[in-house]
């Protein structure tokens, strides 16, 4: 895995996880995956092939109909210590693109990252774990093309466990990879276990 990769991983895995209110009342805890959501199982869904990769286009959004998603996309850089920005706390409906790393839609594993909730409630990401195989996720790009994915399995990895080379891997088909913390939330560091991370594939354009 390249180095670009690894600042991907040292980011996502920092994410804070930030005390989930609404009004100042308690919300529930975010879902989570089940096994059957898992790369490897069945879903008892006829396969959907991989569309032809797309030019290299900057991606404006990011629209999930399953979660009535419709979230606009920032560009993150790495910061000078190396790691991955996030998109900013006090914007709840904002999810950002890794924007060294692969165009969503073209060739290779593009990254999404969102936060799960921030202070004021649950954010953009909130619902991610409650996909599920065959659903899709469209990327708006500024070309005018929208790449149409769809989702091919949701899984859930503790923090001292994530597997780097198969969230972040190299690929020769356009892949997306959607990433939000989850695995659990320790209230006394005020930080989840984990991350949820949502693998989809190209299926199309609009």
């Amino acid at each position: 895995m390249n180095r670009a990769a690894r600042t991907v991983v040292a980011l996502v895995l920092l994410f804070w996880g930030l005390t989930v209110l609404s009004n100042g009342q308690a919300s529930g805890p975010p879902p989570q995956p089940g096994a059957a959501q898992a790369l490897g199982t069945s879903s008892g869904l006829a396969p959907v092939p991989t569309a032809p990769p797309l030019a290299a286009a900057v991606p404006v959004g990011v629209v999930i109909p399953e979660l009535q998603v419709d979230a606009p996309l920032m560009g993150l850089p790495l910061d000078e210590d190396g790691r991955l920005a996030t998109p900013p706390d006090s914007e709840r409906n904002l999810a950002g693109w890794y924007q060294a790393g692969a165009s969503p839609g073209a060739v290779g594993t593009a990254i999404l990252a969102g936060h799960v909730d921030t202070a004021t409630g649950p954010a953009v990401f909130y619902g991610l774990g409650s996909l599920a195989k065959g659903n899709t996720v469209r990327v708006p790009r500024t070309d005018g093309i929208t790449a149409v994915f769809t989702v091919d399995a949701v899984e859930v990895y503790p923090a001292d466990a994530f597997p780097d080379d198969k969230v972040y891997g190299p690929s020769s088909t356009p892949q997306l990879r959607l990433i939000t913390c989850g695995g659990g939330f320790d209230k006394k560091t005020q930080r989840y276990l984990g991350n949820v991370v949502v693998f989809a594939h190209l299926t199309g354009r609009a």
